[in-house]
């Protein structure tokens, strides 16, 4: 089965590289694709530059519509979603997040950090349900009509989805794996500003109607 990563990213060309460098040399993904969700950095320009297929939104428009963006532009049918800011990404964890999917055993995975760093690790434990790293079959995304308003709230949503259709979910440790906190790229004001503004969103995705069973 095709599997393609999808990474959205907005202004992450910090930490992007070494997201690449891991991703683009894995045996089991056959493609790469970087959305940069209006970004004003070096995103798009690093990503085409180090091999990536690159997606670009006009203007930051979310991370809901960017999966879908990255969605359009591959016909994989194995899907795998990571953040742009992982720092200690090695190919084992993405083979942990493929390899229920792809041998049967789950429709779709989700990664926890452990033994990354306190703050992310926590977080995680605490609502496993809006972490970033999955694997899924690409029909659970198809799903799912109107994921372009979602923005922050599409983990949540994927996650009440599978809950909702009683999909096998597999939750994998990812070790030794963490990612760059908003109040460490933006500074603590503008860092709180952000969080809050993504918990908003979070906390409206609760209102978006699943299609029936």
């Amino acid at each position: 089965m095709k599997t393609a990563v999808l990474i959205p990213a907005y202004n992450e060309e910090k930490t992007l590289a070494q997201v690449l460098q891991v991703v683009l040399v894995c045996p089991n993904i056959d493609e790469v694709v970087v959305i940069s969700d209006g970004s004003t950095d070096c995103t798009a320009q690093l990503a085409r530059k180090l091999g990536a297929k690159v997606v670009e939104l006009p203007k930051n428009l979310g991370k809901g519509a960017a999966i879908v963006a990255g969605l359009k532009a591959t016909d994989a049918g194995l899907i795998v979603l990571l953040d742009a800011d992982l720092v200690g990404l090695n190919p084992f964890h993405i083979n942990l997040l493929l390899k229920p999917v792809y041998t049967g055993q789950a429709d779709m995975t989700v990664g926890v950090f452990k033994y990354g760093r306190l703050s992310t690790d926590l977080s995680q434990r605490l609502v496993p349900c809006l972490n970033g790293q999955r694997a899924m079959k690409r029909q659970i995304l198809e799903s799912l009509s109107d994921l372009e308003q979602t923005r922050y709230g599409v983990d949540l949503i994927i996650s009440r989805y599978a809950k909702n259709t009683r999909l096998r979910v597999k939750t994998v440790e990812l070790v030794n794996l963490t990612q760059v906190m908003k109040e460490e790229k933006l500074g603590l004001l503008y860092g709180v500003a952000a969080r809050l503004k993504m918990y908003w969103q979070i906390l409206a995705a609760l209102r978006y109607k699943l299609p029936p069973c």
